[in-house]
């Protein structure tokens, strides 16, 4: 899909890796609208030809209005990009305490919740569309994460909402196919972010030493330039594409 013109939600657009994809996704021609829970932050991050709408995603209400409301403003929605996620690291059982069950559900309800939310109201919004010669009418890209696969200690939850994302990545492409919407997953590494910054050193510098060259964190713009491959790219469809620089 060229991104000339078209319409594209990027959810945690206020800081991150879904800041640097709508600022890839608007240098690439596209209208880019952020969703993020905060309206200031969102006015104060966006630059030329991008708007914000305070949107949670974890609330269903909130993110079909905030898509309909794009819908309305531009007529038509082609790109999704979910950006939106939290730590919330907390051991298992730590000093007798137990990993609270609320901190799990806001966790997955964010992280995993929150994805298929945008996902099937933007799902909803891009089978509307006209579509290309090629038959295409949407492309919803979704992030996981390496922690999917290797967590680290006090990660049973993230680890357990990025493994969601990934595990519903084939079935929601089969289920959208027909309508000519592509379904594609990235799972990144150690990024440079808000939500890296909080780890303690010695496990970020453990992570950075289990990679293969360049060995340290990935910049948000790669992770931003893969999305936008994914976009332009018809044949990527119904896969999770790692960015993680071998971190093994």
């Amino acid at each position: 899909m060229n991104l000339q013109d078209k319409v594209a939600i990027v959810t945690g657009a206020a800081s991150g890796l879904g800041l640097a994809t709508c600022k890839a996704l608007a240098a690439a021609g596209a209208k880019v609208v952020g969703f993020d829970l905060d309206q200031a932050r969102l006015d104060e991050a966006l630059g030329p030809g991008m708007e914000g709408i305070a949107v949670d995603v974890s609330n269903e209400a909130s993110v079909r209005a905030g898509v309909e409301r794009v819908v309305q403003q531009h007529g038509r929605l082609h790109v999704a990009v979910n950006c939106a996620g939290i730590l919330g690291p907390c051991k298992t059982l730590s000093k007798g305490e137990l990993f609270p069950t609320e901190l799990w559900n806001r966790v997955l309800g964010v992280n995993l919740t929150g994805t298929f939310n945008v996902l099937r109201h933007a799902a909803l919004a891009m089978a509307a569309n006209e579509p290309e010669e090629t038959g295409e009418r949407g492309v919803i890209i979704n992030t996981a994460s390496g922690a999917a696969r290797q967590g680290q200690m006090g990660q049973a939850a993230y680890s357990a909402s990025k493994a969601g994302v990934i595990g519903m990545t084939l079935p929601v492409a089969r289920d959208l196919a027909d309508y000519g919407i592509r379904v594609v997953s990235i799972a990144p590494g150690l990024f440079e972010s808000g939500m890296s910054s909080g780890m303690p050193p010695k496990v970020s510098e453990a992570i950075v030493n289990m990679m293969l060259f360049p060995r340290r964190m990935g910049k948000a713009p790669e992770f931003a330039a893969l999305v936008q491959h994914v976009i332009e790219n018809a044949y990527l469809n119904a896969m999770t594409l790692d960015i993680d620089c071998g971190t093994r």
